[in-house]
């Protein structure tokens, strides 16, 4: 019985049921695919007036800052403390105005990468199935350290993605 059974072992470990493994860069597929060049256009012009905004802000509090320095010994305490309270004010609407910049632009890019990420998806599972592989992983957050065997699908994903 022991016989059979390592019998068994050893023929179930054999080449014969080894798993083919593909691997999938999907940041790189993002960055080569012709429509993420729109996109990344898009979120950058976007970004672009919104960071204007904020800049043209953020001299204008400067300014103000400068003015106030200058200003500061020839008012009186009370005025001193309203004015550097107005100061800080504005500082901080600046900050939760950049943040909400932030946040919105993170919702955008996430919006626009969804139907490319989708699109993507099913690429992959179709090169994938044309190669015969059994598994395709993502090779930025595999825990893979070593594979003795794999394929890189991910230029095929590129073309098979621009053609569509």
């Amino acid at each position: 019985m022991k016989k059979l059974l390592m019998a068994l072992c050893l023929l179930l470990s054999s080449n014969a049921f080894a798993l083919k493994m593909g691997r999938v860069d999907v940041q790189k597929i993002l960055i080569s695919v012709k429509e993420s060049t729109s996109i990344r256009e898009k979120l950058k012009k976007e970004f672009d007036k919104k960071q204007k905004e904020i800049r043209d802000q953020e001299k204008k509090i400067v300014k103000e800052q400068e003015d106030f320095q200058k200003k500061s010994s020839l008012l009186n305490d009370k005025v001193k403390q309203q004015k550097a309270a107005e100061l800080q004010q504005k500082v901080i609407t600046l900050q939760q105005k950049m943040q909400k910049y932030q946040k919105e632009m993170q919702e955008m890019e996430n919006k626009y990468k969804a139907p490319v990420l989708k699109k993507i998806r099913e690429i992959v599972e179709k090169v994938s199935k044309s190669k015969g592989l059994d598994v395709t992983y993502e090779a930025s957050t595999t825990p893979f350290l070593y594979v003795k065997s794999v394929t890189d699908i991910t230029d095929a994903v590129v073309k098979e993605y621009d053609k569509k």
